[in-house]
């Protein structure tokens, strides 16, 4: 079995008990029900699955279901011998975004408490924003992603010990020695060929054939297409459309989104004529949104430019299946003519959306842009992230000027690259590109952070 660090947040929520319900969110194919299996059979006597849009496809028993006892009744007509208490019996619904009615049943059912729940989904951000009466304070929502590349590292073998001496380095802006740099090299860009979709990483540690490897991505890519046809008539065909327009707007000097070149007879259209459609990409988790700046100061969240969108695919096996097939040396083999610069910022951007950070980006007509921007709660700033793929990972001019420009209060910048050696200057960390699986959110750490009671006050 596959190591998921989502294994310990699931089992965490299960065992301190919040009388909240979990619903794990994510695209299609990551490992979402499988993980849930694996850790409801571990945790529970009993352990009941019910996938809902199955049923909805099938016999649709929970179609009609409008009450607490409604559900109890077609629940114990197909696991009625499993059903007992809260504290032995977790009941999964699994694709409950097909019925939005069961959604708002999650408060009753958790205040009854007859049962513990879990619930999961591919597409509950668009669920919820369609559900009348959402369950706030009876639901608890995280967001699961494809494997990273800590995981994928398990995955193919390396030792726990050498991750964890690699992250004793990082910490102490150390690099590897030679033989272990040019290893993680060399893992780094089998991920970013393979990519961290649990079936295709499984593929690839069985048999090492890239072929089977892509027909696997191929076929999950189109299953992310073909979930837009689930949406609306008004709105299927423009879903795909953005979705097959990401590759392309990446290799774009600026690789945002062109409102333009969605809809040829669209040319009148504003931004904000496609938001049901980018919320739609960006929510099921088949895409991750990175939103521009125009004021890169601490939080980052208060001048966010909803109109200036960037788009990454949920994994980068798929883009770079997309982008090269079966040619394997354009990212194995420094290619001169192949530039793996949109690559690169891909599966960063995966790396920190699994890793909690909130992505945005900098860009500015006279200054130039910055690839990504995330909150640094730690020491209440930005802190700006460059990726280069090239040799000339030290020449970045508009890196530059965002560092130096004293309004934005920037103590410290990282470029990612491939090179092996840490330095620091002028502020600038430059830092191997692997790296980047060490910089986590401060919700991602394992410490907790306490914080202190006021004192007592003297009469």
């Amino acid at each position: 079995m596959l190591y998921r660090k989502f294994e310990a947040q699931i089992e965490t929520f299960l065992q301190n008990n919040p009388n909240k319900i979990l619903l794990v969110n994510g695209a299609r194919q990551i490992g979402k029900t499988y993980l849930i299996r694996h850790v409801g059979t571990k945790m529970f006597a009993n352990f009941v699955e019910v996938n809902l849009k199955e049923d909805k496809e099938g016999p649709a028993v929970f179609s009609k279901v409008k009450s607490t006892a409604d559900f109890y009744l077609q629940l114990s007509s197909i696991a009625g011998g499993m059903l007992d208490r809260k504290d032995n019996t977790l009941v999964f619904l699994d694709e409950i975004q097909s019925y939005p009615h069961l959604l708002t049943m999650l408060k009753f059912l958790n205040q009854e408490g007859r049962f513990t729940y879990i619930a999961s989904g591919s597409q509950l951000g668009v669920a919820l924003a369609q559900t009348p009466s959402v369950p706030i304070g009876s639901i608890a929502i995280e967001q699961m992603y494809p494997l990273d590349f800590e995981e994928f590292l398990l995955a193919m073998g390396c030792g726990s010990d050498v991750i964890e001496h690699a992250c004793g380095l990082f910490s102490r802006q150390e690099p590897l020695s030679q033989p272990l740099h040019d290893f993680m090299m060399r893992q780094f860009k089998l991920y970013l060929l393979v990519g961290g979709l649990p079936e295709a990483i499984n593929e690839f540690v069985k048999t090492r054939n890239i072929a089977t490897v892509r027909s696997i991505q191929k076929y999950i890519q189109e299953l992310y297409r073909l979930d837009a046809s689930q949406y609306d008539d008004d709105h299927k065909l423009v879903i795909r459309r953005v979705y097959d327009l990401i590759p392309s707007c990446l290799e774009n000097k600026k690789k945002r989104i062109v409102v333009k070149d969605i809809e040829p007879t669209g040319r009148h259209k504003q931004f904000q004529d496609y938001y049901n459609e980018f919320e739609y990409i960006t929510q099921s988790g088949i895409a991750l949104p990175v939103q521009a700046i125009s004021n890169p100061v601490f939080p980052l969240i208060e001048s966010e430019q909803r109109n200036l969108l960037k788009l990454y695919l949920n994994d980068v096996g798929l883009l770079t299946g997309i982008l090269y097939n079966m040619n394997i040396n354009a990212v194995l083999d420094e290619v001169k003519s192949i530039n793996l610069g949109t690559v690169y910022e891909s599966v960063v951007a995966q790396e920190l959306c699994a890793h909690g950070f909130k992505l945005h980006y900098y860009d500015n007509k006279k200054k130039g842009e910055v690839d990504f921007l995330v909150d640094d709660f730690e020491r209440l700033q930005v802190l700006p992230i460059e990726v280069k793929s090239g040799k000339n990972y030290t020449e970045h001019s508009a890196l530059n000027a965002f560092v130096s420009n004293p309004d934005y209060h920037i103590a410290r910048a990282i470029v990612l690259n491939n090179d092996r050696e840490v330095t620091s200057k002028n502020g600038i960390i430059y830092m191997p590109i692997y790296y980047c699986m060490f910089l986590r959110h401060t919700s991602h750490q394992a410490t907790p952070i306490i914080i202190p009671p006021l004192p007592t006050s003297r009469p």
